[in-house]
């Protein structure tokens, strides 16, 4: 296998002419140099150098081969500086991963006016509720609720004190009447969340600090957060919504809240990264974006 430290002696030895003024130029001893020619030489089957006790010069293999020696390296430099780059200033691509409803309503609006800020940026969005795992996914940065179970994660907050609501449309309290307290759920019919195949059916209030859990049930579940949102704006049930993901509809009226007096379930909002490493000055000039487009939501 050819080392990239023996093409650049052979590059280096070639361009001063002498073995020993590459060994200066790169901080090496001659042995050293000399052993990576030799090793590189090898692995060629060929002689690159022509070298006697006063000069140095290339065989006709080494002109043949030193171009493409330079490409390697030069191409190795250059990506070397698109990563110092990247660190060090807004742009490039961003692979992220967001969740359905907040992805299509909210977030894709203010994705858009990042971009319009920032039209060097490339964005790769992908939009799900599934956990999507950092490691495997060809993605670097996810925006998820809850807190991520793998502590590995970084995790930087959005929205700590997101919580959850429940909500349905006029008609369907029309129709059917607000409950009171939770247990009145018994009489609705609860359009039910799953995650990762595993049905939130399930709902937490508190009434101060002492929770109060409801099994609920209903006719409709379904893995896809929107679809949950939207089967609540056609007044087919009551949902139980992070509240970011229905604050317009409920300023403009198209949902109502019920158990005003209990606290709902804890959702916060994170900016999910697999390593620090990747928190380049873009990510963070994301979320600072993000952050600011909550505050100014008066969320």
């Amino acid at each position: 296998m050819i080392r990239l430290d023996d093409l650049q002696i052979f590059v280096t030895a070639a361009d001063h002419g002498s073995l020993s003024a590459a060994a200066r130029q790169l901080d090496i001893t001659p042995a050293v140099a000399s052993a990576g020619l030799k090793r590189l030489e090898s692995a060629l089957g060929t002689r690159l150098l022509a070298r006697s006790t006063r000069s140095l010069r290339l065989t006709a293999d080494g002109e043949r081969y030193i171009e493409h020696a330079r490409t390697v390296l030069e191409q190795l430099d250059a990506g070397q500086q698109a990563l110092a780059h990247g660190r060090s200033s807004i742009g490039g691509t961003v692979a992220l991963s967001v969740p359905s409803d907040l992805g299509r309503h909210a977030l894709r609006e203010w994705l858009d006016a990042f971009q319009s800020r920032h039209p060097q940026v490339s964005l790769q969005v992908r939009i799900g509720d599934h956990v999507t795992d950092m490691f495997r996914a060809p993605v670097a940065l996810a925006i998820r609720y809850g807190v991520p179970e793998d502590s590995s994660l970084v995790a930087l907050p959005l929205a700590p004190d997101n919580r959850r609501v429940l909500c349905a449309s006029p008609a369907y309290f029309a129709r059917h009447g607000r409950p009171q307290r939770p247990a009145d759920l018994a009489q609705h019919n609860c359009l039910r969340f799953a995650l990762s195949d595993s049905l939130h059916d399930r709902w937490t209030f508190f009434d101060g600090d002492r929770p109060e859990q409801i099994q609920v049930g209903g006719n409709r579940s379904s893995d896809d957060g929107e679809l949950v949102h939207r089967w609540a704006l056609d007044g087919l049930g009551i949902a139980y919504k992070s509240r970011l993901d229905v604050l317009a509809d409920l300023r403009a009226g198209r949902l109502l809240t019920a158990l005003d007096s209990y606290r709902g379930e804890q959702a916060p909002l994170h900016l999910v990264s697999a390593h620090r490493s990747m928190l380049s000055p873009t990510v963070h000039a994301l979320r600072d974006m993000l952050l600011q487009h909550i505050v100014d939501s008066q969320f």
